[in-house]
Parts: C-alpha cells; structure tokens; sequence
C-alpha cells in the first residue's frame, strides 16, 4: 500500500515541478520584458528631448539611442531563452 502511494506521488511531484518552473519562466520573461520596455522608453524620450536641444546633433544623437535600445532589447532576448531553457 505504502508503495503504491509513493509511486502515485511521483508523476504529481513531477506535474508540480514542470508547473513551477513554467510559472518562474513566465515571471522572468514578464519583468524582463517590463524592464527593457521601459528602458526603450526612457532611451527614446531622452534621445527626442537631446534632438530638440541640440538639432544639429541629431545624427550622432539617433545612432547611440538605436545602440541603446539594443542593448535594451538584448535583456528581454536573454530572458526569452532563459525562460524556455528548462522546457
């Protein structure tokens, strides 16, 4: 009886596990993303406010806010893979 119990506990065990660790996933991927949303934000606001400053130095303004939302976006490509590297 004892073992028949042990052995009906496992699959659940394993079931809960999988289950968490999708939750976690998911957890990781949402405040990545969150993280790097906002970081594009700021990087694109402060980039419009710079080109409105100083029009002259829109070029060179653009081309470190585009190295800047990449890297941004880097963060939440880096979580995606975490997030489904336990699947």
């Amino acid at each position: 009886m004892m073992m028949e119990l042990m052995t009906m506990a496992q699959p659940a065990a394993a079931a809960a596990e999988v289950a968490a660790a999708g939750v976690s996933g998911s957890l990781t991927l949402g405040l990545a993303g969150a993280g790097a949303a906002l970081g594009i934000g700021l990087i694109g606001g402060k980039a419009v406010e710079a080109v409105g400053r100083n029009p002259g130095a829109a070029g060179s303004i653009q081309t470190l806010a585009i190295i800047g939302m990449a890297l941004a976006e880097a963060v939440a490509i880096y979580a995606l893979i975490i997030a489904f590297q336990g699947r």
